[in-house]
């Protein structure tokens, strides 16, 4: 199938499923009354049956906010594909993962039995991830569970930026519904992104960076990929890097990670990583000082192991995807000149050492 038949395909299947499923469920959905304590919600379904790895990631702060608020309770989560197991596979609250095929034309008797796999557990509760997701929808009306959530936005919520964030906004929606079941919910700082690495994970990431690079100085890493129209230009991305060498290439590494289709927009000038595993691929990246990257997945990656991440934005929406981890920062790409980028970056690197120089301070003091 052509990527244009393939485009109007899913195009006609989403308008098709949107339409039968716009008017499924109210916000929330409380089949038993409400709830007098915590206790009471031992099993949760998350649904978000997309296969991406930014949208299975940006529920990551939703998963961190269930383990603070009900640490007792177990998830099973509803996802498209075969990330998740490997994304959350640190995460101790999750019990079983329920996986759409990634393909479902092409694996139709998997497709139809994991849909009815759904029906064999009952929840305490179930949280959809997505209103615009119909599937979604679908899956949180055939689903077993005393309290529903399908995941409208709140109209109120709604007028704020922080609101707009996908890794925010389910968050919110949680503790607004444990509120309308007649549980207390907390105003904690939102979590942010986290793909959760072991120490062993970080260890060898930073064997590996270190057997790339070959010295201790501090490394800018580079994501110069994203699908389609979000993919910045070869020459806006050689461009820059030929500044970002001029300016930091005597006390920085540069180190470009590769995606998995291999290829470069700097044509391979500097430094590259390529790994498929997404974990030791998180891990090198923590390593790092600093993440420039397009709007793609692997930015949401960075974010989740706690790197300074800049995004480069093309088309999508910068307040729903930006990355929100500390020291980071996101901006069209084609509304700043590289001076100003660089500029911006330099900042960042500058307040990352402060911090680490005021650390070792603290430390040498103390002793």
């Amino acid at each position: 199938m052509n990527c244009t038949l393939k485009y109007l395909v899913n195009s006609f299947r989403r308008t098709v499923m949107q339409r039968m499923t716009h008017n499924i469920g109210s916000s929330f959905s409380n089949q038993s009354g409400k709830l007098s304590q915590t206790d009471e919600i031992r099993k949760i379904l998350i649904i978000r049956p997309n296969s991406r790895l930014g949208n299975q990631l940006l529920i990551s702060p939703l998963l961190q906010e269930i383990e603070s608020t009900l640490p007792n309770a177990k998830i099973d989560l509803f996802v498209r594909g075969n990330l998740a197991p490997i994304l959350f596979s640190n995460y101790n609250n999750i019990n079983r993962i329920i996986k759409l095929p990634p393909k479902p034309f092409k694996q139709l008797p998997a497709y139809i039995k994991t849909w009815v796999s759904l029906l064999s557990h009952s929840y305490d509760l179930v949280f959809n991830v997505d209103a615009g997701s119909s599937s979604g929808r679908l899956s949180t009306k055939l689903s077993r569970g005393r309290c529903k959530c399908f995941g409208e936005r709140n109209a109120q919520l709604d007028l704020t930026e922080e609101y707009q964030h996908m890794g925010r906004w389910p968050v919110y929606n949680f503790r607004l519904f444990l509120s309308a079941i007649g549980l207390r919910s907390y105003n904690n700082p939102i979590p942010s992104l986290s793909l959760q690495l072991s120490t062993t994970e970080k260890e060898n990431g930073k064997l590996i960076l270190e057997r790339l690079v070959q010295n201790k100085r501090p490394t800018i890493m580079l994501y110069t990929f994203a699908t389609g129209a979000k993919c910045l230009s070869k020459e806006w991305w050689s461009n820059f890097y030929s500044q970002l060498k001029e300016y930091y290439g005597n006390d920085y590494n540069i180190l470009e990670v590769l995606p998995k289709e291999k290829v470069s927009q700097i044509d391979f000038a500097a430094t590259s990583y390529y790994s498929t595993d997404i974990r030791e691929m998180g891990a090198v990246i923590s390593n790092g000082a600093i993440f420039i990257t397009g709007d793609c997945g692997v930015m949401h990656l960075a974010s989740s192991v706690n790197i300074p991440t800049v995004g480069l934005f093309s088309t999508t929406n910068i307040d729903t995807y930006k990355p929100y981890n500390k020291g980071s920062f996101a901006l069209y790409a084609s509304n700043i000149d590289t001076g100003k980028l660089l500029q911006k970056v330099y900042d960042v690197l500058n307040k990352t050492s402060l911090i680490i120089a005021n650390i070792l301070y603290m430390f040498i003091d103390s002793l």
